[in-house]
């Protein structure tokens, strides 16, 4: 954390802000920051360094959202909020949005974060990528929508399944497995080509292989051992005695159907 970070301070003439004369409620380790306290919206007090190592806590544990935690009280903040809140530095939101990004995908990969308003969204469908956030046409009293795949607004005529009209709207997973070198994989009739690159069949994570080693693999994003040359379960490729040969490239990501965080 940057040496700016950790003399950040509120400014008592900032009217938005409630200051209180009381404890920093998450200051755990008694470092006793240098700032006046305030009031976030569930009531609990903190300030601006407090809150900001509470939230990367938080972040570091998995969480893509940000709960206050305090004994009795599940509220959760919004981005907007902690943004304020903690004062962050441009550094700051830059590791927050990206880690909320990466551990809502490792929760529920059918979940994004609006680019609009950093509030987690749905999908409605995997055959559209045409995404409404309700929490921004609130705000702004007109519909917004953005691209799942690139995250910027939406252009263009919809549902669409390949692409929205935003510049360079494409997804590089599947150009990773269409482009990807081979690599030479043994099997029963000899050495063959099988491309280096494959999307797990069970979460669609993409694995790559050097040719080297099993061809067994597990993914580390949801545990799966498939055989990396015909993409079956390790169980279903050793129950057939021998494996069933290469599969081909694949043309498309598998999405993993979990339970919603």
């Amino acid at each position: 954390m940057s040496a700016a970070a950790k003399i950040k301070c509120y400014n008592l003439r900032d009217t938005t802000i409630l200051f209180v004369n009381e404890e920093d409620q998450f200051d755990f380790l008694c470092e006793g920051f240098a700032s006046p306290r305030a009031r976030m919206s569930c009531g609990h007090v903190v300030t601006p360094m407090s809150l900001t190592k509470w939230c990367k806590h938080l972040m570091e544990k998995g969480e893509s959202r940000f709960v206050c935690g305090q004994s009795g009280c599940d509220a959760v903040w919004t981005y907007e909020e902690v943004c304020k809140m903690a004062l962050l530095t441009p550094e700051e939101r830059k590791y927050f949005e990206e880690t909320m990004a990466q551990n809502a995908a490792a929760r529920n990969p059918n979940s994004k974060f609006c680019p609009g308003c950093m509030s987690p969204v749905t999908r409605g469908s995997s055959l559209n990528l045409y995404v409404h956030c309700k929490v921004c046409s609130a705000k702004t009293g007109c519909i917004f929508a953005f691209c799942w795949q690139c995250l910027r607004e939406w252009k263009g005529k919809q549902p669409r399944s390949d692409r929205c009209e935003n510049d360079d709207c494409h997804n590089s997973a599947l150009k990773t497995l269409r482009e990807c070198p081979e690599i030479q994989i043994q099997t029963e009739d000899g050495a063959k080509g099988c491309p280096s690159v494959r999307a797990c069949p069970t979460c669609g994570s993409l694995i790559q292989h050097t040719g080297i080693g099993c061809e067994n693999v597990s993914c580390p994003r949801c545990h799966m051992e498939f055989c990396f040359s015909c993409l079956k379960s390790t169980n279903e490729c050793d129950a057939a005695m021998f494996c069933s040969g290469i599969a081909p490239r694949q043309k498309s990501i598998p999405v993993w159907h979990t339970e919603s965080y």
